[in-house]
């Protein structure tokens, strides 16, 4: 079994790639969340730190300790048991009052009013004052004019809602920096020369809204995310976990080395350059568009579409999806 030290470090390194989708999320939205990853995050290097200096090699216990005697132990376990029982709680407070026979009264009472009225018949008219015509606006011009327009009832006037101004868009400083072991690169906007030199296994790179530019990581690295960008290039040597791509456009990757997993999702555009080393490769998409992978063979690449329409039929005992061929 691995040492302690080494296995909390590998700990470590896989909550890094979880707590990446963490702040993926809610980076710009919830601090509470950031908070949270920092914390935990620290929890592994604190235990690493204090294995390193107490038990490099595993739980070690004390040979000079005093040794537990039977008559201790049974004295622990019955301590607790006498301890005296809570208080009860106290007793419930008095009903509410309510006094109901007021609005029993005075619902009777307008109630009676009520009926009163209805049974006059046709005299409940007698009080009605009669209007001549010059007194009625649809007989009247002047008093049509004098009298504010009174809206319908029956209609609905909520006011429709009308296209909001393209507000001018809130500007970012453009980021390229090395945070704890995540490789930031954020907010690029036309940069061709983008380079992220002497990486780490240990660490990630993370890519947002970088658009119509390029970025080129040399060395190995755990995992790569492409977020929110468009018209944007990668090339990287080799990645030892995935390289995902999330909401995006027009995206250009250019495998140099060797790379097990690539997933794309929710992304409209995607070239995929494989080197000779990647071919065994697995491509994962989903909800996404216009997919090519690009093969090396005789000095040159070929391209191959990766499907994005498919059939499923029951064969009688499960289900069997395959590709769809599309007929011109």
């Amino acid at each position: 079994s691995p040492k302690p030290g080494p296995y909390v470090k590998e700990m470590n390194d896989a909550a890094t790639f979880y707590t990446n989708r963490v702040l993926k999320d809610y980076k710009h939205s919830d601090a509470r969340h950031v908070d949270w990853v920092k914390s935990y995050l620290n929890i592994w290097s604190e235990l690493q730190a204090y294995i390193k200096e107490h038990h490099t090699t595993g739980l070690t216990w004390s040979k000079t300790g005093p040794v537990a005697s039977p008559m201790s132990m049974r004295s622990v376990l019955t301590s607790g048991s006498c301890l005296s029982p809570p208080p009860p709680p106290p007793p419930p407070g008095p009903p509410p009052i309510f006094d109901t026979e007021t609005v029993k009264d005075e619902g009777t009472a307008a109630r009676s009013a009520l009926f009163a009225q209805l049974n006059q018949g046709e005299a409940i008219t007698k009080g009605l004052r009669h209007v001549s015509d010059d007194q009625k606006t649809h007989k009247n011009p002047s008093l049509r004019a004098q009298c504010p327009s009174v809206r319908s009832p029956t209609k609905s006037h909520t006011p429709s809602p009308t296209s909001p101004k393209n507000s001018p868009q809130q500007s970012h400083a453009p980021v390229l920096e090395l945070e704890g072991k995540k490789w930031r690169v954020e907010y690029q906007e036309d940069k061709n020369d983008l380079v992220i030199n002497n990486t780490e296994l240990k660490q990630v790179a993370y890519i947002f809204k970088c658009n119509k530019s390029t970025l080129q990581i040399k060395g190995k690295i755990n995992s790569i995310t492409i977020d929110n960008c468009k018209k944007f290039g990668l090339v990287f040597d080799n990645v030892v976990g995935i390289v995902e791509v999330i909401n995006s456009s027009n995206i250009q990757i250019q495998v140099m080395g060797k790379v097990p997993t690539i997933s794309i999702n929710k992304t409209e555009g995607c070239h995929i350059y494989l080197s000779e080393e990647s071919l065994d490769c697995e491509i994962v998409s989903a909800k996404s568009s216009e997919m090519n992978i690009l093969i090396p063979q005789d000095g040159d690449y070929k391209e191959f579409p990766v499907p994005e329409q498919f059939k499923t039929a029951w064969d009688g005992s499960k289900l069997v999806t395959e590709p769809a061929e599309i007929v011109g």
